[in-house]
């Protein structure tokens, strides 16, 4: 069976499903081909006619399994497109959480190596990378980055970009200059101001450069017979986004 899955679709039913797997729903049961490819069609038992689509980002977003609330799409865009990251790259990461953004990196080519502290955390983000397709290039560790700076300084060669998505944000922060390449960038996520301050405090005391700060807000847009206007249905806040660059 391979390890990625596609993305099963009739109207707006959607099921995410392994070639080789069979999943019993009220529409029929699905059994997924081993050969099965995008474009192709499947029916269940009761005859319902499903399509099998690629999955793409946002449908990673939307159907892996979750251990919290994964970083949004809009800042893992933010985060690509302010620090370039692209097939080659190497890319540190702590706090895996779902796996979302190492998931989004491993797809543009990057080689990821993330850090999660809790096990079974560890372990559901392993599978959601296996559901992505790209465990060849997603390393998940269970450990703290944070007790680990050492041990990686010591065997491993500096990376493109540290990412950070984690409480203890700015004590790791302050080895970004040893971690990165120099000209490398880092980039922390946070959905409070007061973690957000405290990362671009120990950028400063670190020595980092072009340091600069964004609050990410999305307003999605209402278009009716009365008018067009921004959606009233809330401000779109998902949290505060730091980006700094190794002299």
């Amino acid at each position: 069976m391979s390890d990625a899955a596609y993305l099963l679709v009739h109207g707006d039913r959607e099921y995410l499903l392994r070639p080789g797997e069979e999943f019993g729903t009220d529409l029929g049961v699905i059994e997924v081909p081993e050969d099965a490819n995008p474009g192709d069609t499947v029916e269940t038992h009761l005859g319902t006619v499903f399509e099998v689509r690629r999955l793409r980002g946002p449908d990673l977003f939307d159907h892996l399994e979750r251990t919290g609330a994964p970083m949004m799409p809009r800042d893992i865009g933010l985060v690509i497109g302010h620090t370039g990251i692209a097939g080659g790259d190497r890319v540190l990461d702590a706090g895996t959480g779902t796996g979302i953004l190492s998931a989004y990196l491993g797809r543009v080519g990057a080689s990821v190596t993330t850090y999660e502290r809790d096990p079974d955390f560890a372990d559901i983000a392993r599978e959601n990378m296996a559901v992505a397709g790209v465990s060849e290039r997603v390393t998940v560790r269970t450990g703290d980055l944070a007790a680990e700076v050492d041990t990686i300084l010591a065997d491993e060669d500096s990376f493109d970009v540290l990412t950070l998505d984690t409480g203890d944000a700015p004590t790791i922060v302050a080895y970004a200059p040893d971690l990165l390449l120099s000209g490398g960038y880092l980039a922390v996520y946070s959905p409070f101001v007061e973690g957000t301050r405290a990362a671009v405090e120990a950028a400063r005391e670190a020595g980092l450069v072009e340091i600069e700060t964004f609050e990410t807000i999305q307003r999605e847009m209402d278009f009716s017979s009365r008018g067009s206007r921004p959606s009233t249905a809330g401000v779109g806040h998902t949290g505060y986004l730091v980006f700094a660059r190794a002299p």
